[in-house]
């Protein structure tokens, strides 16, 4: 007969992992002898050195019990199912793993890479930070909405992005965020965002036409959370000099 400290050494355990066993009926409890201690036998060994051997390899507390007892087919069954278990679990916890890892890349995580790029040459434009973090919430949310024609949309973007004046006239809306609405800058500006529209869009019938196509309407309509005056007058120009302006078609 051996005390619990003699019966956990030699398992290979803790008297704190002997005690759990024995709260979740795993292993027999014996009693205690005349000088109130509890002595162990051969046998306890033996069924502590299974039940740390199952739980190491994986198999839950719940269902050694079930495998201790059953017979050679039925272990082998029981084993298979808990084996497939584990391997979904650790499909999760790659797929997990990698969504973690994405976390390093910030913004990136939340959009689709065709975006991601998009706003890394807002970056490389000169672009402030307010409004790449403000284009990349509407993609968050287009993304959700509509992924379809989010595709399309973005394939429009980093088209556009590529033309001299596009990029001339988002830097020209980037700083407007700060102007007056009563600033003698927006009318000229509104009146350059429409006729390039007018030219970007009407060189080709297969271009989108919608509220969100325009890079140009995202930076004219501010997030919630966002109030730019100046914007919200050049949203105006731009209607009138268009008859709909950057929102046309939609």
């Amino acid at each position: 007969m051996i005390t619990i400290g003699q019966l956990a050494g030699y398992a290979g355990v803790t008297i704190k992992a002997v005690r759990h066993y024995h709260q979740r009926g795993l292993l027999a409890e014996p009693p205690r002898d005349s000088s109130g201690y509890r002595r162990y036998s051969a046998q306890h060994a033996i069924d502590l050195v299974k039940i740390k051997t199952l739980a190491e390899a994986g198999v839950p507390l719940a269902r050694i019990n079930e495998l201790l007892a059953a017979d050679p087919d039925r272990f082998a069954a029981a084993i298979a199912e808990i084996d497939r278990n584990l391997a979904e679990r650790a499909a999760e916890i790659l797929r997990t793993r990698k969504r973690i890892a994405q976390l390093s890349g910030g913004d990136r995580l939340f959009v689709s890479a065709e975006v991601a790029d998009y706003l890394d040459r807002l970056h490389d434009l000169g672009v402030s930070q307010r409004t790449v973090q403000m284009e990349r919430d509407l993609w968050i949310l287009v993304q959700s909405v509509s992924p379809e024609q989010a595709v399309v949309w973005i394939a429009d973007k980093r088209d556009a992005i590529g033309d001299p004046e596009f990029c001339a006239i988002y830097l020209e809306y980037d700083t407007a965020f700060d102007w007056s609405p009563d600033d003698p800058r927006l009318p000229a500006l509104a009146d350059r965002t429409e006729r390039w529209m007018a030219s970007w869009y009407g060189r080709s019938e297969g271009k989108p036409q919608s509220v969100q196509d325009p890079a140009i309407a995202r930076l004219v309509t501010a997030p919630a959370g966002v109030s730019s005056p100046a914007w919200d007058r050049l949203t105006e120009l731009t209607r009138e000099a268009g008859g709909g302006g950057p929102e046309r078609g939609g």
